[in-house]
């Protein structure tokens, strides 16, 4: 099975994207991780690429696509592969498609903004140790310190309600067009996020399913 994930920051599409990869033994290949793991392996691409995201640049469309089908070439990719966070936009799509990239499914997990909001406002990380909390669904002891080391909690800069709906304009804009151009192939599947991950997870496996 070969899935291209969609889903708002916040909508549980990292969360879904692991039980998809258990239950139909298929990796899970995200452009964060697929970037950093470039960076690792110190190639003069890695240096390129560590140079561009140290100084808050998006790594071009090409570098992307290059590193992709490298990363889709390897054995593990072999029976089915999930793509979290591309394409980004109708380009990278078309350009997977001249690649010949196939995709099965085209899942778009939705989520209200409001209820987005309310999840990614309420995050509170540790600065020091890197454990994260949240203020309804995984609060700290007393709400204010880390529970494993004392710190005080902070709120990222990318969870302040002001960024998140920037992030969330972007999202639609480009994730639209992206949802009209895998539903015109026949391809896209909605699946409603609810409030219980096992009900998201219920939902999803159907709409994979489903022909």
């Amino acid at each position: 099975m070969k899935i291209i994930l969609l889903g708002a920051p916040g909508a549980g599409k990292g969360t879904q994207a692991e039980i998809i990869s258990a239950e139909y033994k298929i990796p899970t290949i995200s452009t964060g991780n697929m970037l950093r793991e470039t960076v690792r392996e110190g190639t003069p691409l890695g240096r390129k690429v560590k140079e561009l995201i140290d100084a808050g640049i998006f790594v071009p469309d090409e570098i992307v696509m290059d590193i992709l089908k490298e990363r889709l070439a390897r054995a593990d990719c072999r029976d089915g592969y999930i793509l979290d966070g591309v394409p980004r936009n109708v380009e990278q799509a078309e350009t997977l498609e001249r690649m010949g990239v196939e995709v099965d499914r085209v899942l778009s997990i939705e989520v209200p903004d409001e209820e987005i909001l309310n999840r990614l406002t309420g995050r509170r990380t540790c600065p020091h140790c890197g454990s994260s909390y949240h203020i309804n669904y995984n609060p700290a002891a007393d709400g204010v310190h880390c529970d494993r080391c004392g710190t005080e909690l902070v709120i990222r800069a990318d969870d302040q309600p002001e960024t998140i709906k920037r992030r969330l304009a972007t999202f639609h804009d480009q994730t639209e067009q992206l949802k009209e151009y895998y539903y015109a192939k026949g391809l896209l599947r909605i699946v409603i996020g609810q409030e219980e991950v096992a009900d998201t997870t219920k939902e999803t496996l159907k709409a994979l399913r489903e022909e």
